[in-house]
């Protein structure tokens, strides 16, 4: 299936490793010049090459906290100055720190904020009126299952990717007609550092084995094991492609089935 994407240039936040580093590499397989950013400039720049190397696009690597309003500017001018145009928005960060509402202080729910909704708005603030000016434009925001499924002592990042979900889908409804798509993507238990940090927390408050845990969770969802990273990238790639022009303003999981409810 040619999904129409050769030569539109994507940034990926957050996108050195874990879901992010896979949608980058799906997007450049299927043509993309892509932007990705992360804090760690080591990882940072070898994941450049190693997409680079992979697919003969043109990667761009750009060091950047997104939970600094400086750091979002400086990525999106160096990205425009670079590429002249985005045409392709994925949102990502990792999550916030575990535990429960009597665990949290105010720091901790701003710290959230900042990370899961506002660097997001940000991104989007400064990417959107060139969307606007070419009318055309995808805008796809990595969240979690937790906006359909609340996960237990996750309470910061259930409220905050929550929020996440309720800008995108009204943004989606303010410029459908202008030829610009927004949606959200939740992936499920993944193999990835943050499951990983997850399932070490309840190995060592429960005395058990990282992969015992692993276990645990893979029990619980019907395909019988957790998620591959390239698996939700092959979605985002779909939701930025011109086949999928009339999707917009949906929230689609990619869980294994692990969300039992209708919708």
């Amino acid at each position: 299936m040619d999904l129409g994407l050769k030569d539109k240039v994507a940034l990926v936040a957050a996108s050195s490793r874990g879901l992010g580093k896979a949608a980058a590499m799906e997007l450049a397989k299927e043509g993309c010049d892509v932007v990705i950013t992360a804090r760690g400039e080591e990882v940072l720049y070898n994941t450049a090459e190693e997409i680079r190397q992979a697919t003969g696009r043109n990667i761009l690597a750009v060091k950047a906290d997104i939970t600094v309003l400086a750091d979002i500017d400086r990525l999106v001018q160096t990205a425009l100055s670079h590429f002249q145009r985005i045409d392709i928005l994925v949102t990502n960060a990792g999550g916030p720190r575990p535990g429960t509402f009597t665990d949290m202080s105010d720091q901790d729910w701003l710290a959230a904020l900042e990370l899961n909704l506002m660097s997001a708005i940000r991104l989007i603030e400064r990417v959107l009126p060139g969307m606007r000016a070419r009318r055309w434009g995808r805008i796809i925001n990595i969240t979690s299952i937790a906006v359909k499924q609340p996960l237990p002592k996750l309470i910061l990042s259930n409220t905050a990717r929550a929020g996440l979900v309720g800008m995108a889908k009204t943004l989606s409804e303010e410029v459908a007609a202008e030829g610009i798509t927004v949606n959200n993507v939740c992936p499920g238990y993944s193999l990835t550092d943050r499951v990983r940090d997850i399932a070490s927390t309840r190995a060592e408050r429960e005395g058990k084995t990282i992969q015992e845990i692993i276990d645990e969770i893979a029990a619980d969802i019907p395909a019988r094991r957790l998620g591959r990273p390239e698996e939700l990238a092959a979605l985002i790639a779909f939701l930025a492609s011109e086949r999928a022009a009339y999707i917009t303003g949906t929230t689609i999981q990619s869980d294994g089935g692990f969300i039992r409810s209708l919708l």
